[in-house]
């Protein structure tokens, strides 16, 4: 009698099984890291905006001058922002030693995330102790049509 020394079916199926498993997990923790990192770019491009147009109209009182289809060349940043939309720049029309920097293109969750999370920094986050977001935005439109603003200044 001949023995046999392959590999059942049942085996193959099994091995299969569990690299699919795996294969999932990884595929999710991929997608996180994407999300993670499409966020904490938005915080440093956030960041380095306001600082940029602080030092850029540090010897004015306020921001009227602020121009968006001009004042991202003047900072030597591209308006775009990681999750295909722009980023805007406006003086704060009920106060000109104010400016917003709106966020566009966001999803509903990503938006949630904006709107939620603390801006060093910004006005209201500073004016309530610390303690509100200090950003504003409707988080209820279709994905990709969500806008958060954020206002910095005086």
């Amino acid at each position: 009698m001949r023995q046999e020394s392959g590999r059942s079916m049942i085996e193959m199926m099994g091995v299969l099984a569990i690299m699919g498993v795996i294969t999932v997990g990884a595929i999710a923790a991929i997608s996180s890291a994407m999300s993670l990192q499409k966020r904490n770019t938005v915080n440093d491009e956030v960041l380095q905006m306001v600082t940029q147009v602080r030092q850029l109209f540090s010897e004015y009182d306020d921001y009227s001058n602020i121009n968006n289809s001009t004042i991202f060349g003047a900072i030597g940043m591209s308006n775009k922002n990681p999750y295909g939309g722009t980023y805007e720049l406006s003086v704060n029309p009920s106060n000109s030693r104010q400016f917003i920097v709106s966020i566009n293109g966001l999803s509903q969750s990503d938006c949630e995330y904006f709107v939620t999370k603390g801006w060093d920094g910004s006005v209201g986050y500073e004016m309530s102790g610390r303690t509100a977001s200090g950003a504003s935005g409707n988080c209820n439109n279709q994905n990709g049509k969500n806008v958060v603003q954020i206002t910095y200044g005086e």
